[in-house]
């Protein structure tokens, strides 16, 4: 017993240990946001002198226009992406997993088998495309393709999980008189909760820190998103402001650490309870 009452204590301090190195780069990240440039890499500790809040000042105002711009474009983005995977997304799983049609095994086995297409593969038929019906520099080109359901990653999430539901639901449903609208809309809509808030929160991520697409399809600095905004603090021919671009990545941080906390326990959920089926 003595044993195993040391083993505990033992383990919890190893995971503190792992999980601080693995946040450490994050640390040093917010830490040097508040040192002054030159500072920055003189320094490797955690330890501050004093607090450089200029840098979060300066970073806001060092583009143009204000970083405020970038993350309101950010946010436009990310919304659509989000209900256009939400939707298209569990409209194709519901149909997968409840509908008969010719071939539905054929389809499903080539929608699984997009997840292994690399977006290199295809980023140059669809920029041609895109370039000939002139979405070039809007935000079409980023959310028109989350409304067709390709991302065929969530599509199986949501298969697996309205495949887990009683099919006695729908049997009363139609009982009653429902047929596929109301059964999906009514019955087996509000069931997936876990799977939708998994999608939301999985979209809200990827999509605020893409950065190859965004910086393919977005050339006018007025449309630039946070990611293609942080690059832009970069400049090969004059000395680059990593206390503003740190200042400024905390700040774009910022709404992925909050978007995990308040959906955490959906997307522990929503990964659990399709991952066994």
């Amino acid at each position: 017993m003595t044993t195993r009452r040391l083993a505990t204590p033992v383990k919890h301090l190893g995971l503190v240990l792992i999980g601080f190195v693995m946040l450490y780069p994050v640390l040093w990240m917010i830490a040097s946001s508040l040192r002054p440039g030159d500072e920055i890499f003189r320094s490797p500790g955690l330890i501050l002198d004093g607090l450089q809040t200029e840098n979060y000042t300066e970073g806001w105002n060092a583009l143009t226009p204000s970083f405020g711009t970038y993350l309101l474009n950010s946010a436009i983005l990310v919304l659509g992406c989000i209900v256009g995977n939400l939707v298209s997304c569990s409209m194709a799983a519901y149909a997968f997993a409840r509908l008969q049609f010719t071939g539905k095994r054929w389809w499903f086995g080539i929608m699984l088998g997009t997840i292994m297409l690399p977006i290199h593969v295809i980023i140059v038929p669809q920029y041609v495309l895109f370039s000939n019906i002139g979405w070039v520099n809007t935000f079409l080109p980023l959310i028109v393709p989350k409304i067709l359901a390709t991302d065929a990653f969530f599509v199986f999430l949501m298969v697996q999980f309205i495949r887990g539901l009683p099919r006695e639901l729908d049997e009363a449903a139609r009982i009653d008189g429902c047929g596929h609208p109301r059964i999906f809309l009514q019955i087996i809509l509000p069931l997936m909760t876990p799977a939708l808030a998994t999608t939301t929160i999985f979209t809200f991520i990827w999509t605020w820190n893409d950065f190859f697409s965004q910086l393919i399809y977005l050339t006018d600095p007025d449309m630039y998103t946070v990611p293609v905004a942080l690059r832009s603090f970069v400049d090969s021919t004059v000395a680059t402001s990593w206390g503003s671009q740190f200042a400024m990545s905390v700040v774009s941080l910022l709404p992925i650490f909050l978007a995990f906390l308040v959906g955490q326990r959906y997307l522990v959920k929503g990964i659990a309870t399709t991952g066994g089926k």
